[in-house]
């Protein structure tokens, strides 16, 4: 009796320590060549609570897809979206990746210097009508007089296409995503104004990210630990592809350009989406920025929700 009762003990122990070192699988969607790519390539090797597991996703949308159908835990998308699902029942949210957004550029011998002198110009636009960029960019427009909705001649495409306009003369200026703007000012394009830039002169002086982690809350709460570690690993990651050549070096091939130039350029504005600050203040500001997207775009990128849904934020707490 008391060997068969050895044996009981022995086999608790040997399963409580095979599950207290079991790690959580962490699925995450996420698309070739992009920033995220670089960032987890550069992760520890070995955690002590969490494995990543990359599920590779076509488009932005495709990865949406496979969040809301449970396929991944995790993806790279914006707040809003996050708060339209969570106005709808859903309990998804949102923890800060980076605050790097689009621009604004030009040829660099072009004579437009600012806002007011894309008056009569063609200004090629990526993403649509709804997109939070060219939004932002008619509200500080018209704090100018100017509005650009009416006052210059519009193509909206896909980022390549839209840079391809720009080289081939059939754009005056392009407002772009950050990566596509660094790629055409690396070779001589010349930048009006960024994202962060625009927000300043709407007045939100505060860093808020464009993009972040997007996840169900009930997940994250299920596995608190280990995604706390994998924003640690995540934050530890940027600083040493930021401050590291060493660590540069090992993601250059996935950056898919092989101009020295572009890959500085890319480098220097992927390292300038850092989010150092995440609080109170910084959630107003964005706060703000709904309210002003819901307002621009007529409810229809924000949804119908008159302020920014609670929990949209995660909080580890």
């Amino acid at each position: 009796m008391k060997i068969h009762r050895f044996f009981i003990l022995l086999c608790l122990i040997i399963s409580s320590e095979c599950f207290a070192t079991e790690k959580t699988t962490i699925r995450i969607g996420v698309q070739a060549a992009g920033t995220v790519e670089w960032e987890l390539s550069a992760f520890p090797t070995e955690s002590a609570d969490f494995q990543i597991e990359v599920h590779p996703v076509a488009t932005a949308e495709a990865g949406k897809i496979a969040l809301q159908s449970g396929a991944v835990d995790m993806i790279v998308s914006d707040w809003i979206w996050v708060s339209s699902l969570r106005a709808q029942g859903e309990d998804f949210t949102f923890y800060p990746y980076s605050s790097t957004a689009g621009a604004l550029v030009v040829p660099e011998k072009s004579m437009i210097h600012s806002l007011k002198d894309l008056n009569g110009k063609h200004l090629g636009i990526a993403g649509g009508e709804l997109d939070k960029n060219w939004l932002l960019l008619q509200a500080l427009a018209q704090k100018e007089g100017i509005y650009l909705n009416k006052s210059v001649e519009k193509t909206f495409g896909a980022p390549p296409l839209i840079s391809e306009q720009l080289k081939q003369n059939r754009v005056d200026a392009a407002l772009t995503y950050w990566h596509f703007a660094a790629k055409l000012e690396a070779v001589g394009y010349r930048q009006i104004i960024d994202g962060r830039g625009i927000l300043k002169g709407l007045g939100i002086e505060e860093n808020v990210p464009s993009l972040g982690y997007v996840f169900k809350q009930s997940w994250a709460s299920s596995h608190s630990a280990a995604v706390a570690n994998f924003f640690k690993a995540s934050s530890l990651a940027k600083k040493s592809l930021c401050t590291d050549d060493t660590a540069w070096q090992k993601v250059i091939s996935l950056t898919k350009v092989d101009e020295a130039a572009t890959q500085t350029l890319l480098r220097k504005r992927y390292c300038e989406g850092g989010v150092e600050q995440w609080g109170d203040k910084e959630q107003q500001a964005a706060a703000r920025i709904y309210t002003l997207l819901k307002t621009l775009s007529n409810s229809q990128l924000t949804g119908k929700s008159d302020t920014l849904q609670a929990g949209t934020f995660w909080s580890n707490k």
